[in-house]
């Protein structure tokens, strides 16, 4: 499985070195042209010209892009910033044609300059780079000159053999080539030409990883190593034919034992890319993550993992929870670290200043500076990725403008801040309509908010008009191509299902299913654990569940498969597989309005909550 990147031009800014791809291999250095503005340091700060002994290196940064070429709709495409007075304006954000402007002119007078991400670029994403396998996000990244990133949990959702498609390019095993060459033959995916990084992700059958552990970014004498690392719960959150024959291990395990390798190596100057992440105290980007204390405005898995990971790492990159911070989290020598993550759907970007000793060949920690900045879409577009997502949209329009239904006004899903969202209510209704189609015994249905990638917004995102719902903004909410399954389950097993939302491995981050019409139940936030969910309030039309009585669920097959920590959804019996989700809610807006009766945003007051 192994899958090494295929560099295929001449990189932009600096020389390059690749080191070990899977396990010690050295891979040799790749020569890159210099482009004129590199000939001295940047004198700023500590660096004060080309035999000054330290220089300034910028890490520009970003993480689960999600494939979102355009701008995102909705709340989905907006950053909340505090303002000066404590109110809090909301700014629209996001798009490739404005991340690529921004980071371009983030890079001015920056010779010494590298860009990475921290997974999730792919995956999940809306229908323009979803319909195609999202080959046209790997060739905006080219066009980016992203440097590196590391693999994220969505980039398995096709498996292990995709990915490397990703990395190595070639035509889809089953769709072929998406384009024609001048010559009307298959116009051949030339993949990705940064390096992937998995390294905590192995062959369960070799013990070796699947991809590069390990990347050295080199200029001029200045040498920065970049780990990269997905979450070791990748399996839990992603379907069982994605993660097949793969093993992930303990990121700070991981990422300790590759640092001594860069260390041995000569590289003393590391940063490690993690997608895994934490929960900021505001949702405003740019709040003071380190008030009162450092650290102290952030919560989650990545400030264990920050505390554990050798000091030999100097900065940490993070995503997957979606967040925005710039925290200085203490390492395990107690000396603060940078640990930054920018938000999602390239709605902003982070600027990091590491301060590089050509004595020590490591980074001068205190002088580390680090911003997370918006990409706003009220400056320029960047002509080639406006040519970009024209020729993908092109090819992808004979589908996504089919209108499939029509909305009175806007639906919030992912957007919505709130455990039970009225986009969620929805597509479980769509759902459970669907499933009594298959058995018209069929009694309710639960949908996982991780599933839910967006929200349906009134206004028309392009010629359709107001008020109408096209396939591709139904796909931008529904891409995984799940099946809708329904399967027998106990009142029992239902109510341990419904608990476990904010147990066990959900008692941290709760993930509250959504619920069809019918279901009612009250969530408790002033309780703790398995204890927030009052069982004696769980109803079904009405009626109390019977422990002992069986219940017919719709679901779809990522949380039949026991996804997202819901084990006990995982052990239904006689099971059905219907239809892939997608088309399961777009028949249902289609049968359920028109034009002249639109469906009304559903009130979301299935679960009550007791805060």
């Amino acid at each position: 499985m192994s899958a090494i990147p295929k560099h295929r031009r001449p990189r932009r800014r600096a020389t390059r070195v690749l080191a070990v791809a899977a396990g010690l291999a050295t891979v040799g250095a790749l020569a890159a042209s210099l482009p004129a503005s590199a000939g001295q340091d940047q004198s700023d700060g500590a660096s004060k010209g080309k035999h000054s002994r330290t220089v300034d290196v910028q890490l520009l940064s970003f993480n689960d892009f999600h494939g979102n070429l355009q701008p995102p709709a909705g709340s989905s495409g907006q950053v909340t910033e505090r303002q000066a007075d404590g109110s809090e304006k909301k700014i629209d954000a996001g798009g490739v044609e404005y991340l690529a402007t921004s980071l371009r002119t983030a890079r001015k007078g920056n010779p010494y300059s590298v860009t990475a991400a921290a997974g999730d670029l792919i995956g999940a994403s809306p229908l323009l780079s979803g319909l195609f396998h999202d080959e046209p996000t790997v060739e905006a990244m080219n066009k980016l000159d992203l440097d590196v990133t590391s693999v994220g949990n969505h980039e398995f959702d096709e498996g292990a053999k995709e990915l490397a498609r990703m990395q190595n390019g070639g035509c889809h095993p089953k769709d072929g080539c998406f384009e024609k060459d001048r010559k009307g033959k298959g116009k051949k995916f030339k993949g990705a030409d940064y390096p992937y990084l998995a390294a905590n992700v192995t062959d369960e059958k070799t013990g070796k990883p699947i991809l590069k552990s390990y990347w050295v970014w080199k200029h001029k004498g200045v040498k920065v190593g970049f780990i990269g690392v997905t979450l070791e719960g990748t399996p839990d959150i992603v379907s069982a034919d994605g993660v097949k024959g793969l093993k992930f291990h303990d990121e700070i395990e991981t990422v300790n034992k590759y640092a001594k390798i860069l260390d041995k190596q000569g590289v003393k100057s590391i940063v490690t890319l993690i997608h895994e992440g934490g929960v900021p105290k505001t949702q405003t980007y740019n709040y003071d993550c380190d008030s009162p204390g450092a650290g102290d405005g952030i919560s989650g898995p990545i400030t264990t993992i920050a505390k554990g990971i050798t000091p030999k790492v100097d900065a940490l990159v993070t995503g997957h929870t979606h967040n925005a911070y710039v925290c200085t989290i203490p390492d395990p020598a107690g000396k603060p670290r940078m640990v930054t993550s920018a938000s999602s759907f390239g709605k902003l970007y982070t600027d990091t200043t590491l301060t590089y000793d050509r004595r020590t060949k490591d980074i001068v920690r205190t002088s580390v500076k680090s911003a997370n900045h918006v990409v706003s879409r009220e400056q320029a577009k960047a002509p080639d990725m406006t040519s970009l997502i024209s020729r993908w949209d092109k090819l992808a329009a004979p589908v996504a403008n089919k209108a499939v239904g029509y909305i009175s006004g806007d639906i919030p899903g992912r957007g919505a801040g709130v455990p039970e969202s009225p986009l969620g209510d929805l597509i479980s209704d769509a759902q459970l309509a669907h499933a009594k189609s298959l058995d018209p015994e069929a009694d309710l249905a639960l949908m996982n908010p991780g599933g839910i990638r967006s929200d349906i917004v009134f206004k028309a995102s392009g010629s359709e008009g107001d008020g109408v719902v096209t396939y591709g903004e139904a796909f931008t909410v529904q891409p995984f191509s799940n099946t809708v399954n329904l399967v027998d389950l106990t009142g029992a097993q239902l109510v341990t299902g419904l608990k476990q939302q904010v147990s066990g491995s959900n008692e941290a981050s709760p993930k509250i299913l959504q619920v069809s019409e019918g279901l009612t139940y009250t969530l408790d936030m002033t309780k703790s654990g398995a204890d927030r969910v009052v069982a004696d309030s769980i109803k079904l039309n009405g009626k109390a569940i019977d422990p002992a009585a069986t219940y017919r669920v719709a679901m779809n097959s990522f949380l039949a498969g026991g996804g997202d920590g819901f084990a006990e959804l995982g052990k239904g019996t006689k099971p059905v597989v219907g239809s892939d989700d997608l088309k399961a809610f777009s028949d249902y807006l289609t049968a359920n309005s028109s034009a002249d009766k639109p469906i009304a945003p559903p009130k979301a007051d299935r679960i009550t909550i007791v805060k």
